[in-house]
């Protein structure tokens, strides 16, 4: 009969004996209390994986002060296009794990409450911030909150926080010029879906109106609408917009649904890009391969604004005195040419 072997869970003294270090130092590395030189870190990490040692959270924490989690608050909207918004979550979840930070996402709809229960309760180092509004309410708590936080997205009032967004703007203004450069006078534009708008959603209405400002300085007409969020409401709108405007020959999306459903709505209609309509958007390069989308676009960059925003808080909860004061920084838009302008 075979005897069981009984598995023992490995201990610090463990890692500290096969990387021929004190436990101490073993202490010091796991807690970052005091500085380890790069090669007795390594041999401390490459004991580590040997064995499969995990630290305890409740003790790190204990030593520490810190959780080493981070809170992602967002909201799951029933009119939301769940693919757009992974794009964000993926690179922050990402960057978190990089940097030895762990993510507890949260999606309340109450999402005052749930911000002041994960600060004051000490659960999270800090909170990144997404789907934020022209006027977020959950900001006041979190500068209220003796944790730091980072916003992806552009609020009215950004003193006292991290805020990392695109310069829609200039998006907006830099495919106008595409077109413009190519002979175009009658556009379309095909913005988010009214209710982006009325939950407040600064980046539909900081691109659109850019849009039309640029519009009328080269004296184009440019025709602006309000998209769908949802198939067949999709297909029946862009077809309504295009049969009210037959002498448009380009078309700007500024949505996420319609730029991924377009390409079979304007087949099934029997409209070819570039030749019968020139098509234009933003959107990120992995988004548009996941939908086989072949339209020029402005890269919307949630993997730049994500990892940078998780950079800058991690930066903030290790060494608050080095982090400097509160920034707003914008991604600089850049257009990638897919040929979809004649």
């Amino acid at each position: 009969m075979k005897r069981r072997r009984r598995t023992m869970a490995v201990t610090i003294t463990d890692v500290a004996r096969a990387a021929g270090v004190s436990t101490s130092t073993v202490s010091y590395a796991l807690s970052g209390k005091r500085s380890i030189s790069p090669k007795t870190r390594q041999r401390i990490d490459d004991a580590i994986n040997a064995l499969g040692f995990i630290v305890n959270a409740g003790a790190r924490a204990l030593a520490t002060s810190q959780t080493m989690v981070i809170g992602l608050l967002t909201q799951f909207h029933a009119d939301e296009f769940a693919p757009a918004m992974l794009e964000y979550i993926l690179p922050v979840s990402d960057t978190a794990r990089e940097l030895g930070y762990d993510i507890l996402l949260v999606t309340e709809m109450d999402s005052v409450a749930a911000l002041r229960r994960v600060t004051s309760s000490g659960m999270v180092d800090g909170v990144v911030l997404l789907d934020v509004v022209h006027d977020d309410p959950r900001l006041q708590t979190l500068r209220e909150a003796s944790q730091p936080g980072a916003l992806v997205g552009l609020p009215k009032r950004t003193e006292g926080l991290d805020v990392f967004d695109l310069d829609f703007g200039e998006s907006a203004r830099m495919l106008v010029d595409h077109l413009h450069a190519r002979g175009h006078r009658e556009i379309i534009v095909v913005s988010p879906p009214t209710h982006v708008f009325e939950r407040g959603g600064a980046y539909g209405w900081r691109f659109r109106d850019a849009a039309q400002e640029r519009a009328a300085r080269y004296g184009l007409q440019m025709h602006s609408y309000y998209g769908e969020a949802r198939q067949p409401e999709i297909g029946r709108s862009i077809n309504a917009i295009l049969d009210a405007r037959p002498s448009a020959t380009a078309m700007i999306v500024h949505n996420d649904a319609t730029i991924a459903a377009l390409p079979s709505v304007l087949t099934a209609r029997g409209v070819s890009v570039p030749d019968d309509l020139s098509v234009v958007s933003l959107y990120a390069q992995d988004f548009g391969r996941a939908f086989s989308l072949p339209y020029t676009a402005v890269e919307s960059s949630p993997d730049q604004l994500g990892r940078s925003a998780v950079r800058q808080l991690v930066r903030r909860i290790t060494s608050p005195d080095l982090a400097g004061p509160a920034v707003t920084r914008f991604v600089a838009p850049e257009i990638t040419d897919r040929g979809s302008t004649r």
